[in-house]
């Protein structure tokens, strides 16, 4: 699966970092401080794709375990399936999973 920075998909965490804010950039815009790896993603952000974010060192992922693409995607792996199941309906057997992604939290299980 390949994830592209600024798309939302299906099974995508939604948000990287945590990054440093440096300004008010208008009245609903900040300027963050991103590594030199993003520098060809824009710096500035509405507030609605900000969060607020509290300091937990488990939540960090280092950038290097990213490995980001040059036009700014990641192939993202899966780590291992925790739960396995089937769903049953009128006549269909839908095999469900629950994965843990490599270089992610449980939090962030799919």
């Amino acid at each position: 699966m390949v994830l592209r920075f600024g798309r939302k998909g299906k099974l995508t965490p939604c948000f990287i970092g945590p990054y440093e804010v440096l300004e008010r950039a208008g009245p609903v815009a900040y300027r963050l401080a991103l590594p030199p790896e993003l520098e060809r993603i824009h710096n500035v952000f509405h507030v609605f794709i900000l969060r607020s974010y509290h300091s937990d060192h488990s939540h960090v992922i280092p950038l290097e375990h990213i490995e980001a693409n040059l036009d700014m995607t990641y192939t993202k792996k899966p780590d291992r399936i925790l739960v396995s199941k089937v769903k049953e309906l009128r006549n269909n057997r839908i095999p469900l999973v629950k994965v843990l992604w490599r270089n992610h939290g449980v939090e962030e299980e799919t």
